[in-house]
C-alpha cells in the first residue's frame, strides 16, 4: 500500500518538484555507490530502491511529455 500512496504522490506532483525530487535522488545514487566500492555501505538494498524510485519519477516526466493519460487499457 505504501508503494501506491508513493506513485499517488509522485502523479499529483508538479514537474519542478518531480525534477528536484530526480536530482536529489540521483546524488543519493552518487553516494551510495561511493559507498559500495569503498565498502562502507551496509544496506545494499537502498541502491537498488533509489534506482526503482529515479525509474518511477522519469516514467511520470516521459508520460507528461508525451500527453499520456494513464489509464488500465482493456484487452478486447
Amino acid at each position: 500500500m505504501k508503494n501506491k500512496q508513493f506513485r499517488e504522490k509522485l502523479r499529483e506532483s508538479h514537474n519542478l518538484e518531480l525534477e528536484q525530487m530526480l536530482n536529489d535522488h540521483k546524488e543519493e545514487l552518487f553516494s551510495l555507490r561511493f559507498q559500495v566500492a569503498t565498502g562502507h555501505l551496509e544496506d545494499t538494498s537502498r541502491v537498488k530502491a533509489v534506482k526503482k524510485t529515479i525509474a518511477k519519477i522519469k516514467t511520470i516526466l516521459r508520460a507528461r511529455e508525451l500527453q499520456i493519460e494513464e489509464t488500465p487499457t482493456s484487452v478486447a
